[in-house]
């Protein structure tokens, strides 16, 4: 069975960094924390009312794209109706 050579300080660097992982993923979680305790979170007021502002800017967006797609679908479609005749 074949097995991977590692230079000299490798096998020890891998070691020492799994050794430390726990401890790190502990400290992610513990700043996690504090810094979703400074978070200044909206109101639900405000939450509504963005959604609300959201969800019209979404249909008139797509309201826009729907009638520039039907003005050039019928520029492209006469432009190969007179060159086709």
């Amino acid at each position: 069975m074949a097995t991977a050579l590692m230079p000299e300080g490798e096998s020890g660097n891998f070691i020492q960094r799994a050794s430390t992982w726990p401890v790190g993923v502990k400290n992610y979680f513990e700043e996690l924390q504090t810094e979703m305790r400074r978070v200044t979170w909206p109101s639900w007021k405000q939450v509504r009312a963005t959604t609300v502002v959201v969800i019209i800017a979404v249909f008139a967006f797509a309201a826009y794209f729907a009638v520039i797609d039907e003005i050039f679908l019928s520029l492209i479609n006469k432009l190969f109706n007179a060159f086709t005749k």
